[in-house]
């Protein structure tokens, strides 16, 4: 088994499961999980320049631009250069992968494949807790009581975006920004594809490819 640091990237659209896969990974594995939406809070919260940037946009329902979440994300990564990690919700578009093709070379990048209809009903049934970004699901991750979050008891809010009339138009959107990244990604060689409706039934192929680069620390029935 290679010694050398893994680095790798899971892409997906909203609604993908992408956060429960990579949850997966990182403990399976013993990767770094690094989240971009986990490090926007943390900066608005710290009111940090990039976060008080962050925030202008968000709060008006817009993507952070390009070079605030690759100023934030590099900084990040260059703190874990000696760290084996794994990236959530970056690289999005193409100038934040070439941007991070500046600073590493990737070994693995997945991206979940699923159908639009699916994902549009997911959408429509997710409810989050704002504060620490933690997303509930009514059909299969309902919270213990309905409307509120398990940890903190603060109530739970559907984002104007998940809700249906809206799904739509960020589906087509990510598919026009991640289309170029994906296909970079295919040209190294290193882009691995992912389909269907279900977590539980892409994991046991996910588990697979990654004990081909990196020695687990469990197996893969402790989800």
């Amino acid at each position: 088994m290679a010694s050398k640091l893994l680095r790798a990237v899971v892409l997906g659209p909203p609604g993908s499961g992408k956060g429960t896969v990579c949850q997966r990974i990182a403990q399976n594995f013993s990767l770094q999980h690094l989240s971009s939406g986990h490090f926007l809070r943390e900066n608005i919260k710290a009111n940090t320049e990039v976060g008080d940037m962050a925030k202008q946009y968000i709060e008006k329902g817009l993507l952070v631009p390009d070079h605030g979440i690759t100023r934030l994300m590099l900084l990040e990564l260059e703190n874990r250069r000696g760290e084996h990690w794994l990236l959530d919700g970056f690289p999005r578009t193409l100038v934040q992968a070439e941007a991070l093709d500046r600073l590493c070379d990737l070994d693995l990048v997945i991206t979940l494949n699923i159908a639009f209809e699916t994902l549009k009903d997911r959408l429509s049934r997710r409810w989050i807790h704002p504060p620490s970004g933690r997303v509930y699901n009514l059909d299969f991750n309902p919270p213990h009581v309905h409307g509120m979050d398990d940890v903190t008891g603060e109530p739970l809010v559907q984002q104007e975006d998940d809700k249906p009339e809206a799904v739509a138009a960020r589906l087509r959107q990510y598919k026009d920004v991640a289309r170029p990244v994906i296909e970079l990604y295919k040209s190294r060689g290193v882009l691995h594809q992912f389909s269907g409706t279900e977590t539980n039934k892409i994991w046991p192929y996910v588990y697979t490819l990654f004990s081909n680069k990196i020695t687990p620390v469990q197996s893969k029935e402790a989800y």
